[in-house]
């Protein structure tokens, strides 16, 4: 990462029906009982096969459940200030948006919410409620208003400085 890059971490989203340890639960759970399956199964039945079949999906389950909310492969949801650019991952498999500073007409700071309004038109809202912590805050609410600053683009703060 080039030093005059700020990366600010982002919590993953937790916008599941499930808690990230019931979901691996859930995932150990189905591995145990195919195990289970699997050494209780003299051959008897011509289907063993698919104990599995359904154990590869269970383990590829959990990697997935693991890779999408743990740090494993980095940091992996991110918002990021370059000299040139803002730039917001989502996670690990969303892609990354990148917004030049030419093509922002303006910045909108509210207390959950960054909204980057384009030249073109189109408004994009990228969700604060995942960054933790008050230096955290603090830290991208700075960034925010040195990068429109330094760009010469409107910012609109909802909340004044603190």
């Amino acid at each position: 990462m080039p030093p005059k890059t700020t990366r600010i971490r982002l919590q993953p989203a937790n916008n599941s029906r499930l808690p990230f340890w019931g979901q691996i639960g859930f995932g150990l759970l189905w591995i145990v009982y195919t195990v289970a399956l699997i050494v209780t199964d003299s051959g008897l039945n011509d289907l063993h096969f698919l104990h599995y079949v359904f154990l590869a999906f269970s383990l590829v389950y959990v990697g997935y459940v693991l890779v999408h909310n743990a740090p494993i492969f980095g940091t992996q949801s991110y918002l990021e200030f370059t000299p040139a650019y803002i730039v917001h991952k989502a996670g690990l498999f969303r892609p990354k948006q990148a917004f030049p500073a030419e093509a922002i007409k303006g910045l909108d700071l509210a207390p959950q919410q960054l909204r980057v309004q384009l030249q073109d038109g189109g408004t994009h809202a990228l969700s604060l409620r995942e960054v933790r912590g008050v230096k955290r805050k603090r830290f991208l609410r700075d960034q925010v208003r040195s990068f429109a600053a330094q760009h010469n683009i409107p910012l609109r703060d909802a909340q004044p400085a603190i």
